[in-house]
């Protein structure tokens, strides 16, 4: 009895250190898979030239539960990556099962070489650790054929300086007021106001505010001071109809949508199936109810389709080469920027880019009702900034479009590449640490009977400047609208002056 009593305490001493040990092997496990998703879902991204999303903004996703964990292996794993690369292949280790797994092979490597994970959970884990030997002789053999003494000084071969820039976060009013958010996140930070967006706070650089309360219930987003700059300029009113083209992680949409309290309707159109289950979430988290998404090409939406007549505000912040925003979105770790193609956008893709903004843009335009539409990249390239904006004026004239000024009191404008660019809005990369570009522009049908009229045909209506009724006969820009404008067999299309 008196030796039971005694195996029972010894056992009792030792579970708590055995516990501690399993709850960290299963954390490592967990942690690296989820790693390896999202690993996955940056590398093809990369490798595609189209990402599905930022590093950032697929880690911190509500579906990664270790966010810090996750983040920092992901980064890890990609800052070490050539090596990892340049080591399996050395070793030769690799048989086509473990190849099919490359993502989860790399975060694994990572923590044996460079690591201190625990390693022993996991049929991977065994696998390579059995092997580890054979990797650290390999890395060895790289780092005396790179001529260098340590890994430290290979990475630093690659190394783009971090980016130190404000803690922006934007208050969601459709939960809760800005002087509410102020009092709570003074209790641990310093906060004041943005001195340009009303619902935006500055905090101090460096703080880590994705685990805190009001971040995890949507009651503020981080979200940087430019990007918060699009749907303000838009300014949308309560009760109109608004469509956001291409809306998905959805930031700016729900934003829109707390602009215009909740009230009237936002359409928010999305192509990519992925992107459109984050965008979901987006608008979950936020709470907005008057959001309804549109799982469609925003090309092939018929502006003259009665669905979208009500519609008075178009923003539009299309696929772009995110050269504004490359150290921010940590792309410097990416395979691309170290073979040289993120940091300067080959010329090839920046005119496929360029194409498809400005067939967005004059889509856009097209819309019968619509009397603002914002334009808006986080890039860098005259090519999909100024020179987009420029090569669709003549047509936004044509349909009564002018170009306004958003945020007058803001210094840097456009490039002086055509006369109005003064109107146009760009951030600096260095000064104000993001590269945004923002177009206003805006159509007055205050006074419809001199410049506008509305046609009326079989019950549907639509607006139309009276500069394309004279057209005859009508550029080839033009025509696709005319052969859009709703006529059934028999029916006749009538103009008619009137106020809108």
């Amino acid at each position: 009895m008196v030796s039971h009593k005694n195996t029972s305490n010894s056992g009792a001493a030792v579970k708590p250190e055995n516990r501690r040990r399993i709850n960290a092997e299963r954390s490592a496990y967990f942690a690296r898979r989820e790693a390896a998703k999202v690993l996955r879902v940056v590398l093809q991204g990369d490798g595609r030239r189209r990402a599905v999303g930022s590093i950032k903004s697929l880690v911190y996703s509500p579906s990664v539960k270790n966010k810090k964990g996750t983040f920092a292996l992901v980064c890890q794993t990609l800052k070490h990556l050539f090596i990892i690369k340049e080591v399996l292949k050395a070793a030769s280790i690799l048989n086509s099962k473990w190849k099919k797994q490359e993502e989860l092979i790399y975060v694994i490597v990572y923590d044996i070489l460079f690591g201190q994970a625990v390693l022993s959970t996991g049929d991977a884990e065994k696998f390579l650790w059995r092997r580890k030997d054979v990797l650290q002789s390999a890395l060895g053999f790289h780092l005396k054929r790179r001529q260098v003494k340590t890994v430290q000084e290979l990475v630093a071969l690659h190394e783009t300086p971090d980016v130190s820039k404000p803690r922006y976060v934007r208050v969601n009013s459709l939960k809760l007021d800005v002087e509410s958010a102020i009092l709570e996140l003074k209790k641990q930070y310093r906060v004041q106001k943005d001195d340009l967006v009303p619902d935006l706070l500055v905090l101090p650089p460096g703080i880590d505010l994705h685990d805190h309360p009001l971040v995890v219930n949507g009651s503020i987003f981080m979200q940087g001071k430019a990007s918060s700059m699009v749907a303000a300029a838009l300014g949308p009113k309560p009760g109109w109809e608004v469509l956001d083209a291409c809306s998905a992680p959805g930031n700016k949409t729900v934003h829109v949508a707390a602009l215009m309290k909740g009230e009237g309707k936002v359409l928010a159109c999305e192509l990519n199936k992925e992107r459109v289950k984050r965008l979901e979430d987006t608008i979950r988290l936020s709470g907005a109810t008057n959001i309804e998404i549109l799982h469609a090409d925003f090309l092939k939406l018929n502006s003259n389709d009665p669905s979208y007549s009500k519609v008075r505000a178009i923003l539009l912040d299309p696929s772009c080469s995110g050269s504004g925003t490359a150290s921010v979105r940590l792309d410097h770790l990416l395979p691309s920027y170290a073979a040289g193609h993120t940091n300067d956008a080959d010329e090839e893709r920046l005119n496929k880019l360029a194409a498809f903004q400005r067939k967005a843009l004059e889509h856009a335009l097209s819309f019968p009702a619509v009397e603002r539409v914002v334009y808006s990249t986080c890039s860098v390239h005259q090519i999909e900034n100024e020179d987009v904006v420029k090569s669709v004026l003549p047509l936004a004239a044509s349909y009564g479009f002018h170009l306004e000024t958003p945020f007058p009191q803001w210094q840097r404008r456009g490039l002086p590449v055509f006369e109005g660019s003064e109107n146009l809005l760009r951030t600096d990369p260095v000064e104000d640490k993001e590269g945004f570009f923002i177009a206003l522009l805006v159509r007055k049908i205050t006074n419809t009977s001199k410049a506008f009229t509305r046609y009326k045909c079989s019950g549907r209506e639509g607006v139309v400047s009276k500069k394309q009724l004279a057209l005859r006969p009508f550029p080839a820009k033009l025509s696709k609208f005319w052969l859009n404008v709703p006529r059934n067999r028999g029916s006749k299309l009538s103009f008619k002056k009137s106020k809108i």
